[in-house]
């Protein structure tokens, strides 16, 4: 299989720095095409907006300002690899969005963590989180789930 869009999924969590790694280094191996997405979870902002009193779409610029500047300390701290690497900022529910994009993009293959900063649970460990395992099940591309560094190994 040729890799020429590689598409890859981050909430900022440690877990997704290991999957942008995995991903940059791919990219490197097939010549592939980089591409950073971060989805802002319209179900925060709409709780945000509910809480302020105000209509979400009046947050959304902010929104999309700080989520911006996260993505550029991201790609800050883990570095580009040499690599052209797109960034987006989309707002929605991020497993659709996720979806939305990879076809957009004809995305080959999607690099995701296996689970992000809400953390893992029995369940979740399972099936690699929510957002991973919808993924997974709803496209039709190879979707690679990769775990934190950082976890200890069973003994």
């Amino acid at each position: 299989m040729d890799f020429k869009a590689i598409l890859v999924a981050t909430d900022f969590s440690e877990c997704a720095g290991a999957a942008f790694k995995t991903a940059k280094h791919l990219a490197q191996c097939f010549g592939a095409k980089l591409v950073l997405l971060h989805v802002i979870q319209q179900s925060i902002v709409a709780r945000v907006a509910e809480h302020l009193k105000v209509q979400p779409e009046t947050l959304l610029p902010e929104f999309r300002e700080e989520a911006q500047r996260q993505l550029d300390a991201f790609l800050e701290e883990h570095g580009r690899g040499g690599l052209e690497v797109t960034g987006m900022v989309t707002v929605g529910i991020p497993f659709q969005e996720i979806a939305v994009i990879a076809r957009d993009l004809a995305a080959d293959l999607i690099v995701m963590g296996g689970y992000g900063r809400s953390g893992r649970g029995p369940i979740e460990e399972v099936f690699f989180g929510s957002t991973a395992e919808k993924v997974v099940r709803l496209l039709p591309c190879p979707v690679l789930c990769v775990p934190w560094e950082g976890l200890e190994k069973p003994e």
